[in-house]
């Protein structure tokens, strides 16, 4: 089976290393799907879930992320996820994110409530 190699890192850490046969990203271009052998590209990506399908030693599976901006570069079978801020829907607090939303609300804050939205996707999606 055809992988690329994926690293999902955000600002302060790497998040997430490894081989994938899928990974699909919103971008400021609409959603995208990236497999082994895609034309090479460069992209801004907008805050939403990543998915990516998992290959290799460990067997398949799926590794999901929340996401608030950054880029996507992809060339040779190697695809970067650089983002402002990445979170593993495993690492997510279910309950803070709902009041940080719940929070968000009360004052108004559309980008905060965002926020917290895609990370209740995220854990949605796992």
């Amino acid at each position: 089976m055809a992988e690329l190699h994926v690293e999902l890192v955000a600002a302060d850490r790497k998040v997430w290393s490894g081989e994938a046969s899928l990974v699909v990203a919103r971008t400021s271009s609409g959603d995208i799907g990236v497999m082994p052998g895609h034309q090479p590209l460069l992209g801004v990506l907008e805050s939403g879930p990543v998915t990516i399908r998992t290959t290799g030693e460990s067997g398949e599976g799926t590794v999901v992320a929340a996401v608030h901006g950054g880029f996507i570069s992809f060339a040779d079978d190697k695809l970067s996820l650089v983002a402002e801020v990445a979170e593993l829907a495993d690492e997510i607090d279910v309950e803070r994110a709902e009041r940080a939303r719940e929070q968000a609300k009360s004052e108004t804050d559309a980008s905060a409530e965002r926020r917290a939205d895609v990370r209740l996707r995220a854990v949605a999606v796992r």
